[in-house]
């Protein structure tokens, strides 16, 4: 394997990977779903959101007979939840994360479907949907009475230093706020009953972790291409780590 030239490490010691390198590993390594873990110790995220979403799903499951994920991705986070509802069911419009999402939750007695076109009205008691896209009047559709819609949101302008290391495009959705949300659910019929929203640092620690990134989340800098960007990436790969902002907002909602 290839590494940058420089003075020879000690015996035991691991060689720092060079440009190549780290930008091929980048292009190659699996992804499944959306566990994170291959990112672990080369993009890290300080501190912790004044809330926490899994809290606010978990202490509504016991007093929940029915609940909806919407946008499970391999369903690694619905999964962690159980026990669950007597009925349970997901959704994951991303190809690649339905059979996966399937094999993990099948077995715990989940329903997951590619959209929720096949439910009927007033399916559910709650609806919960972390970082998935979602329509307000499709939700209000579908949740019962007096059921809650909660829901953690990437912001439009999530990480958007990125975009400008990189002089790429901003985020096609950097209108996308907490006002903007809390605006289309009133609309839709909907009362927000709790909603905060906040920022996080984030730092990449080497060049590979962030094009893995950029690879994954390819709505971050539309059209991402490593070859086209080789210039920014080389000067970035001298310069890291590259420190950035990750933008969360989050909701709960009833039938208003």
């Amino acid at each position: 394997m290839k590494r940058e030239c420089g003075a020879a490490a000690p015996r035991g010691t691991i060689m720092p990977m060079g440009y190549e390198e780290l930008i091929r590993d980048a292009l190659a390594t699996p992804f499944e779903g959306w566990d994170w873990a291959v990112f672990r110790g080369r993009m890290t995220t300080a501190g912790e959101l004044p809330w926490d979403y899994e809290r606010l799903v978990r202490d509504r499951l016991p007093h929940t007979p029915s609940l909806l994920d919407l946008g499970t991705g391999g369903g690694e986070l619905l999964a962690s939840l159980a026990p669950l509802p007597p009925r349970t069911a997901a959704t994951e419009g991303h190809p690649p994360n339905l059979p996966v999402a399937r094999a993990r939750l099948e077995p715990l007695g989940v329903e997951v479907a590619e959209s929720t076109g096949r439910f009927p009205d007033g399916s559910f008691e709650l609806i919960v949907a972390r970082h998935e896209s979602y329509d307000p009047h499709e939700v209000r559709r579908l949740l019962a009475g007096d059921g809650t819609f909660v829901t953690q949101q990437v912001a439009g302008r999530d990480l958007e230093e990125l975009n400008a290391a990189l002089g790429g495009p901003p985020h096609a959705d950097r209108a996308w706020d907490l006002a903007t949300a809390a605006a289309a659910l009133d609309a839709a019929g909907f009362e927000v009953t709790w909603s905060a929203q906040a920022g996080q640092p984030v730092v990449f620690h080497d060049v590979g972790a962030l094009v893995l990134y950029l690879r994954v989340v390819s709505w971050q800098v539309p059209g991402f291409d490593a070859g086209a960007y080789e210039d920014r990436l080389r000067a970035l790969h001298d310069d890291m780590p590259l420190k950035a902002t990750a933008r969360r907002f989050a909701l709960t909602a009833r039938h208003g």
